[in-house]
């Protein structure tokens, strides 16, 4: 086989490839033959299927294999001899023979991985949050864990904001029922923010018994484009009327925290834990985002577009899954724009291709005994953390997802001892995204 390389652009190559036609054929012959010793067919005893017959039964998908595995074999130790980095997977194209050719010829298009020079971040500023958690926010987090655990008892009175109310609705249009717009016992806790504005304020000061009717308009943004921008008539009925009633902060409210004595400072101890968990979690995100960043920046390059077009197809994937999981499509095939995630994909491929280069360059390989704290922290916001060391350690993709997250924590803290890290104060509410 003789092989020429042609350079189309920075990244892309073509490898020219000609394949003996007579080898191929010998191949191709050897291997009929042993499939006539062991081919069944109607009328014929095993191994005893005529030649020929085997020939126009089996050839073209013998041939096939032959030359796939030539072309195979040969790019293999073509990419090796030029010491080429293939990106993806070749393109095989035939090219036309030239007169009463002896070979067959091939171009086996493909690209390369770019070179990756990671650029000078000594002079890149990272901001780093810093968060207390005090006995204000443990306060703040016991409330909202008791309105999580609210319970309603009628009260005989008008609807208020904060009201868990129970209603019968029909609404029309032009006089005509649209669908989703009746509904009989249906209960909503006014102020949430679970249904429009005006449909809410329309039921606050109504008493149980009551009816009324009203027009509400929707917006024109509405995901019911056939109800987007129409004014609409509603006929309601307020059949109960019942006020939040919020648990006491005693033991028996411990207790359902998981705090099995009830005893009150310790609940108070473990919520501020696991909120000084979560912060931790928060900072090191948004810290692992800059820094990332910061990167990306400072690192310019052209990617492969093979790389951008398989990242594309594993986020289509995954987020089909998702989609499925959360049973908001049906099942089988979901066709998702792959423009949705273009960017998503350029960004990752030039994150892992950047990250890989320093991981090689600056050894930042996870140790072992750095997957095996990160595991421990994990299983630490788990009931029995023994349990949870077990399932890690038990399959070794589950653990490759943790030996990922090291690599990237080395990461982080090699860009973080040569660029310049600035503190900066962050309210506790900002940081959990409670504003």
């Amino acid at each position: 086989m003789e092989t020429t390389t042609e350079n189309s652009s920075s990244l892309q190559r073509t490898l020219n490839l000609a394949v003996s036609l007579a080898n191929m054929e010998a191949e191709v012959g050897n291997r009929l033959k042993r499939v006539a010793r062991t081919v069944k067919m109607d009328g014929f005893r095993p191994g005893k299927v005529p030649m020929k017959i085997v020939e126009q039964q089996y050839s073209g998908q013998v041939r096939q294999e032959v030359l796939g595995e030539a072309v195979q074999k040969n790019f293999a130790e073509a990419v090796r001899a030029q010491n080429l980095k293939v990106a993806g997977y070749p393109r095989i194209e035939a090219r036309p023979a030239e007169g009463e050719s002896k070979e067959l010829h091939v171009a086996a298009n493909f690209e390369v991985y770019p070179d990756v020079v990671v650029g000078d971040i000594s002079g890149v500023a990272i901001d780093r949050p810093q968060t207390v958690v005090g006995d204000a926010e443990v306060d703040k987090t016991i409330e909202i864990l008791r309105k999580q655990r609210v319970n309603y008892a009628p009260a005989e009175r008008q609807a208020a904001t904060g009201d868990q109310v129970e209603i019968d609705y029909r609404g029309t249009l032009n006089g005509e029922e649209f669908q989703g717009g009746q509904a009989h016992g249906y209960k909503l806790v006014l102020g949430e923010g679970h249904t429009l504005k005006d449909f809410e304020g329309a039921i606050l000061g109504m008493t149980a018994g009551e009816s009324k009717s009203f027009e509400l308009t929707f917006p024109e943004d509405y995901h019911a484009k056939e109800l987007a921008g129409k004014t609409v008539t509603f006929a309601v009925t307020l059949n109960q009327v019942a006020e939040p009633k919020l648990p006491e902060v005693d033991a028996d409210f411990a207790k359902s925290l998981g705090v099995a004595d009830g005893n009150l400072e310790t609940m108070r101890s473990e919520i501020k834990a696991n909120l000084e968990r979560e912060v931790k979690k928060r900072i090191d995100g948004r810290v692992k985002e800059r820094v990332m960043q910061a990167l990306l920046d400072a690192t310019p390059f052209e990617q492969p577009r093979s790389l951008i077009e398989m990242e594309i197809d594993h986020l289509r994937q995954q987020a089909g899954e998702d989609l499925r999981a959360r049973g908001l499509t049906a099942s089988g095939d979901i066709s998702l724009p792959a423009n949705l995630f273009e960017d998503q994909a350029r960004r990752r491929v030039s994150l892992g291709l950047i990250m890989s280069e320093l991981v090689n360059a600056h050894q930042l390989q996870a140790k072992p005994e750095q997957v095996r704290e990160r595991v421990n922290e994990l299983a630490q916001s788990y009931e029995q953390p023994d349990q949870v060391l077990a399932w890690y350690y038990g399959e070794p993709n589950r653990l490759a997802t943790v030996e990922s997250l090291v690599i990237e924590d080395n990461v982080v803290k090699w860009v973080l001892e040569r660029a310049k890290v600035v503190e900066v104060t962050s309210a506790f509410d900002e940081l959990m995204g409670n504003n």
